[in-house]
């Protein structure tokens, strides 16, 4: 297939796939002749007859897989962001096959022995700091991976990594089909009672794109608790939403979520480690079960506490509508009427004044240029990979090109869940090739010629994933395996948490929250009520997260050989277990549906964002007080923190901004748990 888009590097601008040109039938043969090439590139690198050198190897294995890169970038967002049968069909192949090509490499014997000799004489090779980290780095990557297991224990190493690849494909898909047909269908707008006009409207546009003209369709979001519940007036629908959210793939997903946490604890134990949570954390910044288990213990009792006397604050105002007893799919409505009664904030009237457009241009662009100096010019002339993507060329302070940015914010059958960030093109000094990132969203497409209108939550989104973005886009590193969110899985939410910080800052909420058809700016005593009643949701929100997290930790702390019977059995007890089973604050995600572990790269490492909010909270109030201008500030995080993405210790870059080691004082204030 000489016509295959993926054979040659793009001609595009900063190398952006020839969307236009793509189609599924060259994934496989992308994959194919990619795979080859790279393990032909290192097969020459273990036949050069040449002592081991870091050019000669390490730099070598960085130059490798160039056109697997390619392939794997594309075909990841596909299968993520807009998938058909097809797609499905080549994911479920190819996962087994990657893994087995990641087995390749990593367990060739000949590699590892170049790369284990020059690590053994590192000292006397006085390299420079990037590739002595490398050198560290690529060395405990290969004895993590397996590479001094002896032959019979690499066999069932491989067999164990493929069967999890092809479980973790099946399910991906399961949610996915699943939520689909899970999607609330409704026939008259009157049981929409509650919503916003324009959310009301986006759920008939929903309903006419899936083939159900008349209907209203709430599709599922990726979590537990849908937003639309904060607002459904209707009991029982609120009820048929919720539970239509909480038994997603229960009956697929359970005897998969069994299989994949036994395997990983079997790969644990051949690899050294007590637990699969043992064996990631010792490669994180938290380094040991004790330090993660520590965090998590302290911060359960006082959130359960916030969350019980939130319970009571609800109980009064649910008394007024003959409600004896708060539900799971009560909790959201009536902290919604706490807000209003109690904070004046109605969150259905705030979204008339966040507008996308105008939250994306005066909000979160205008924030990247004012903290880091950054601007971005639409480019039209540049193809997405789905008519709903935009494309921005990234300028510099000083007018230097620093790559694209690509947008896809709407909500698509095709599209899974939730919210992310990725990487088209990664930024490398020694390819010469500058970051094409993007974010997906997925925010309710309302009817032709409607504005987009986000929720509250919706603008904290697309601050959070714009966070990402930054890192990518500022990474400024030599090797591309140390580029831009190539970081520790819990510091990773660090900087994307921190951008947050900018849809309350001031100068910057003044800049994008005006009505969208009156351009009043969002009342100035408002913004603090806001502030007020997100203090008061604090409690569910901690004690929503806490669970997932544990209950994440509580599938990966399992020793090898620890029978698991049911899914939903277990997941009952080690949430009693934890102090969490509070039967109204169900976990953010549920066993069965909780992608990040079982389908992602979260497993034993969703405690990450509570990890990474501790540096957070430190670092806001750093930006807050440090009599710095706000330009100052960004560029010390900015060259300290994101340039650097894993090239030195993560920990380091934040002390480089900070000054010292971080605390959890600011984390424990802004969750209300002092």
């Amino acid at each position: 297939m000489t016509e295959n888009p993926f054979f040659r590097a793009s001609t595009l601008a900063y190398e952006l796939p020839p969307f236009a040109e793509i189609r599924p039938e060259h994934y496989l043969p992308a994959f194919e002749r990619g795979m080859a090439e790279q393990l032909a590139e290192i097969a020459a690198i273990t036949a050069d007859p040449a002592p081991a050198t870091v050019e000669n190897t390490l730099v070598a294995l960085e130059r490798s897989g160039m056109l697997l890169r390619r392939v794997r970038g594309v075909f990841d967002n596909h299968s993520s962001a807009d998938t058909t049968p097809e797609v499905d069909r080549i994911d479920a192949e190819i996962s087994p096959r990657l893994a087995a090509h990641r087995d390749a490499i990593h367990l060739d014997a000949a590699l590892f022995a170049r790369v284990e000799e020059l690590h053994a004489r590192r000292a006397g090779l006085d390299l420079d700091p990037e590739s002595l980290r490398l050198l560290e780095r690529r060395y405990t990557a290969f004895v993590r991976a397996g590479a001094r297991l002896g032959a019979e224990q690499q066999v069932r190493l491989r067999g164990i990594n493929a069967e999890l690849a092809t479980a973790a494909s099946e399910f991906r898909q399961n949610v996915s089909a699943d939520s689909q047909a899970r999607a609330l269908v409704l026939d008259s707008a009157e049981q929409l009672a509650g919503l916003s006009p324009d959310a009301i409207a986006a759920a008939a546009e929903n309903g006419r794109a899936l083939g159900r003209e008349g209907s209203y369709v709430l599709s599922l979001k990726n979590f537990s608790n849908q937003t639309e519940l904060a607002s459904l007036t209707d009991r029982s629908v609120r009820e048929r939403l919720l539970t239509a959210s909480l038994g997603r793939a229960a009956g697929t997903n359970g005897p998969l979520a069994i299989r994949m946490s036994a395997l990983r604890a079997e790969r644990a134990r051949l690899l050294g480690y007590d637990t699969h949570a043992a064996y990631v954390v010792a490669d994180e910044t938290a380094g040991t079960v004790e330090a993660v288990d520590a965090l998590l213990a302290r911060l359960v009792p006082p959130a359960v506490a916030n969350a019980r006397r939130e319970a009571a604050e609800l109980a009064k105002v649910a008394a007024a509508d003959s409600v004896e007893e708060i539900a799971a799919h009560d909790w959201a409505y009536y902290s919604e009427q706490v807000r209003q009664s109690s904070y004046q904030v109605d969150s259905a009237a705030l979204r008339p004044y966040f507008e996308l457009e105008r939250v994306l241009r005066d909000g979160v662009f205008f924030a990247a240029n004012l903290a880091y100096g950054v601007s971005f010019t639409e480019r039209p002339d540049l193809v997405g990979y789905h008519p709903d993507v935009r494309v921005f060329e990234v300028f510099d302070a000083d007018g230097t090109a620093l790559g694209l940015f690509l947008g896809d914010f709407h909500a698509r059958a095709s599209k899974r869940g939730g919210a992310w960030m990725d990487e088209l093109v990664t930024q490398s000094g020694l390819l010469g090739q500058r970051p094409v990132v993007y974010n997906n969203l997925n925010i309710a497409k309302p009817a032709p010629g409607e504005p987009v209108l986000l929720s509250w939550d919706e603008v904290r989104t697309l601050f959070h994933e714009f966070g990402h973005a930054l890192h990518g886009l500022f990474s400024d590193v030599r090797f591309p395996y140390f580029a831009g969110t190539a970081v520790p899985r819990d510091f990773v939410e660090f900087p994307s948490q921190v951008n947050e910080m900018w849809m309350v800052w001031p100068e910057v909420l003044a800049n994008y929250a005006r009505h969208h058809a009156t351009g009043e700016p969002l009342p100035a005593e408002l913004v603090g009520r806001i502030e007020a009643a997100e203090s008061f949701g604090q409690g569910f929100r901690t004690v929503e997260y806490l669970a997932a997290a544990l209950l994440d930790w509580a599938w990966h702390t399992l020793p090898e050989g620890q029978e698991v019977a049911d899914a939903e059995e277990f997941e009952a007890a080690a949430l009693a277990k934890a102090g969490l089973a509070v039967a109204a604050v169900p976990p953010r995600y549920r066993t069965t549906y909780f992608g990040h572990i079982f389908a992602g790269g979260y497993s034993a490492g969703y405690y990450a964002y509570i990890w990474s909010e501790v540096l957070d909270a430190d670092t806001v109030e750093w930006f807050k007080d440090g009599g710095r201008s706000v330009r100052e500030s960004g560029e010390v995080f900015r060259r300290e923190l994101l340039a650097r993405g894993d090239s030195r210790d993560a920990l380091d870059s934040f002390r480089a901004v900070v000054g010292r080691d971080p605390e959890t004082a600011p984390l424990l204030a802004r969750r209300g748990l002092l």
